[in-house]
């Protein structure tokens, strides 16, 4: 099984790099499921459903999110009815949407999606280890036929991304990192058979600031004024990686890819 994971898709630019770009790539790689994360796809903040619509049109699967999951609240109803966006499950067991799913299509074994949020330097969340046990287990027990399981970990601190990989390492396919914007270049398959990277990088204007215009976060840094910034405009460039493994759900390599325009 070969699959695609796209970086934080920002604003319009993000959006119209990974339209440009996704095709292509499922060709190259010979992918059989595409994954994004649509956390900042709306202006740099959230995900409307006309956005997550049109993401699936290129090519996306499923849909990952993360800390700005409620931005836009005509996504609150969106998310009760959909399969294919999910928000990160360690959330309250009250919130709206799902933290997982589980794709298929002809020809390819199903793949489970699990959506997580760190707690390190983040909004308050349930433990995101606990709530991987917890969703494996039930995942054993509802679908036991899945043997690939995809973990987005939506997180700040790299010790916690890398600590939850090792966590998590021989009892899925892929632990990949997001929220951080910057592509890290830790990618590696861990002795057990999970593929891991600690930041999967961001699809977006890459001169700017995290997507976002550079000359507003300056002056946030140096007025200390917070208020949201606006989607960079320049050049453009989708990050993320290709995570290829066995029947038997483990991971036998992952690429790091960038690509312009």
């Amino acid at each position: 099984m070969n699959i695609l994971f796209i970086g934080d898709i920002v604003g319009k630019p993000g959006r119209h790099v990974a339209a440009g770009l996704v095709s292509g790539l499922k060709d190259r790689y010979r992918i059989d499921y595409t994954i994004a994360n649509g956390e900042n796809s709306a202006g740099g903040y959230g995900i409307t459903p006309e956005i997550a619509g049109a993401l699936m049109d290129i090519g996306v699967d499923c849909i990952t999110t993360g800390n700005h999951i409620w931005e836009h609240k005509d996504i609150i109803p969106y998310l009760s009815e959909s399969t294919a966006v999910i928000r990160p499950m360690n959330l309250s067991p009250m919130a709206p949407g799902r933290g997982f799913a589980v794709i298929a299509r002809p020809g390819a074994p199903p793949l489970a999606v699990v959506n997580l949020i760190g707690r390190v330097f983040m909004a308050p969340a349930d433990c995101p280890f606990h709530a991987s046990h917890g969703v494996l287990a039930q995942l054993a027990r509802d679908v036991p036929d899945v043997k690939h399981f995809l973990v987005d970990f939506h997180a700040e601190a790299t010790s916690e991304k890398l600590a939850l990989g090792w966590f998590l390492d021989g009892r899925v396919t892929a632990v990949l990192g997001t929220h951080t914007h910057v592509q890290t270049s830790d990618e590696v398959v861990l002795p057990q058979g999970t593929a891991y990277i600690t930041d999967a990088g961001m699809t977006g204007v890459v001169d700017g600031v995290l997507g976002m215009d550079r000359e507003q976060i300056l002056a946030r840094f140096t007025t200390s004024v917070q208020k949201h910034a606006e989607v960079a405009k320049g050049k453009e460039e989708l990050q993320g990686v290709v995570v290829t493994a066995g029947d038997d759900g483990r991971a036998v390599s992952i690429t790091r890819i960038k690509e312009h325009a």
